[in-house]
């Protein structure tokens, strides 16, 4: 008989999940925390064009559509960084189901604005990087529309243990504009400076990849973690504890990398 407990509590006690959730939700706040400080305040104090000090072709003078889908980006930014660090809380869950039920459904609806949005950026206005970078930014987008109407009709017929799978998959590609930041950020650290990537065009192999990793590698490790969940080998589970184990304290260098290099002295 399986154990209650899960694995990574008994193998891995000094990562437990606990600690890990609040890695991502500190990590997330600071950034959404970021978005409305730095894009917020342009707005506010109307120096809009702020915007394309950090995002190329952030506001365009006449161009009230483009300008209003960058807006609704970053609005649904921050509700989905919000609604979806509120939403790992087990405490929301189990004492506020109702308020866990309308967090999800905006969590999702900002979600698959906010990829929409993001799709009419790269492709109709244009955005930096290459072919390939583009590429992946819209397998992000269509995984997460794919994940979030799978989640939500898994819901709707009451198999929640199927839901929370679908869910925490939406909850990481979701989250693939914040794997990328840190994730770039802890490799220019780690490398002391630019590596495998041309600074000016941003274009390179070392882009390419993490494009594609910000979403792919976060989703290759959960279904691995589902795997060794259902096996009774001790090692694989232990391979996979480690695995998260090395994944937390990489989240934790890059999140302080991006703080300390893209956030905080923007603010």
């Amino acid at each position: 008989m399986r154990s209650a407990r899960p694995f990574w509590v008994t193998l891995d006690p000094s990562s437990s999940r606990a600690s890990r959730l609040a890695i991502a939700v500190a990590g997330q706040l600071l950034f959404a925390s970021y978005i409305v400080l730095f894009y917020g305040r342009a707005l506010v104090e109307g120096h809009i064009d702020r915007w394309n000090a950090i995002m190329p072709h952030g506001y365009i003078d006449g161009a009230p559509l483009h300008n209003a889908v960058v807006f609704f980006h970053l609005l649904c930014a921050v509700a989905v960084l919000v609604s979806g660090a509120v939403q790992l809380l087990p405490i929301v869950r189990r004492r506020w189901p109702r308020a866990h039920r309308w967090n999800g459904r905006v969590f999702v609806v900002a979600a698959a604005i906010a990829s929409i949005a993001g799709l009419y950026m790269v492709w109709i206005t244009g955005a930096v990087g290459d072919t390939s970078q583009h590429a992946a930014i819209t397998l992000n987008a269509l995984l997460i529309l794919a994940f979030a109407g799978l989640a939500w009709r898994a819901a709707l017929a009451r198999r929640f243990d199927t839901h929370r799978r679908w869910a925490l998959r939406l909850f990481l590609v979701v989250g693939g504009v914040w794997f990328f930041r840190i994730g770039l950020m802890l490799w220019i650290v780690l490398n002391q400076g630019p590596a495998g990537f041309d600074e000016e065009s941003f274009t390179g192999p070392a882009l390419t990849a993490l494009s594609f990793g910000q979403f792919l590698l976060p989703l290759a490790v959960l279904q691995l973690y589902y795997y060794a969940d259902a096996q009774r080998s001790a090692a694989m589970k232990f391979t996979v504890a480690a695995l998260l184990a090395i994944g937390s304290v990489a989240t934790i260098g890059g999140i302080g990398a991006a703080a300390m290099i893209l956030w905080l002295p923007r603010l």
